[in-house]
């Protein structure tokens, strides 16, 4: 059996591997991975706005990997919508990018889950194989942390290089033109750093699960027997 430091930190490791499996679900389920400032670039050609009216073109919009909502101001008032990326606004996007973002963070979600088995194991029991010790928790927890950086990466991409707001954004409108203003991350998208950073945490759990404890010695006084002691 481990010692009880050593079953603490475990036990720690096995909190911060759930608690990134939650995160995960958490991020997936809000639509808040990005918001940003769209302009109706119609509505101020057509008007030829100066630069004072075009507050009365600029709207909102945020969106996640499933759904997402968008507010028009095209000089008219505001009109919001709601749309979904599955099945239809999927296909003017960068599908497979999109595709491989999801399928890595339900894989994250099974990794989190391994890496959280594998403490719970080293806190009830010392593994005969290495490879199911501390190692192992080093192990699932780096694949399952690097499984979430490289999906992050990903939508980091997509947003940057393929141009993902404003795509969205134009999604079946046929008379008006939006352009992208401005882009901010939401908490979505920071939910999934911080269950990537609960993995790195865990290497460092590990690592200070196994400091050497100093030993506390009990001194022992040795009993001394005198010649009163043995007449008595």
């Amino acid at each position: 059996m481990p010692g009880w430091f050593k079953k603490a930190w475990y036990g720690l490791a096995s909190l911060l591997s759930f608690s990134s499996f939650i995160l995960i679900i958490v991020a997936l389920v809000v639509p808040h991975w990005l918001s940003g400032k769209i302009l109706c670039q119609t509505g101020v050609d057509l008007v030829n706005a100066t630069d004072r009216e075009l507050v009365k073109f600029i709207g909102d919009i945020y969106y996640g990997l499933f759904q997402g909502c968008k507010v028009r101001q095209c000089g008219l008032g505001s009109r919001q919508s709601q749309f979904t990326i599955f099945p239809h606004l999927v296909k003017e996007l960068n599908a497979g990018l999109h595709v491989m973002i999801l399928l890595l963070l339900f894989l994250a979600l099974a990794l989190a889950l391994v890496s959280m088995g594998f403490a719970i194991l080293n806190m009830i029991q010392v593994p005969y194989r290495a490879v199911n010790g501390p190692g192992g928790i080093c192990l699932w927890n780096v694949l399952a942390g690097g499984v979430v950086a490289l999906a992050i990466g990903s939508f980091m991409a997509a947003v940057k290089f393929h141009d993902l707001t404003e795509r969205i954004a134009n999604f079946q409108e046929k008379l008006f033109q939006f352009v992208v203003l401005e882009e901010q991350y939401e908490e979505s998208f920071w939910i999934c750093v911080a269950s990537a950073s609960a993995h790195a945490a865990n290497l460092v759990v590990v690592a200070i699960s196994h400091i050497p404890l100093p030993e506390i010695k009990t001194k022992i006084e040795e009993a001394t027997v005198t010649a009163e002691d043995i007449l008595y």
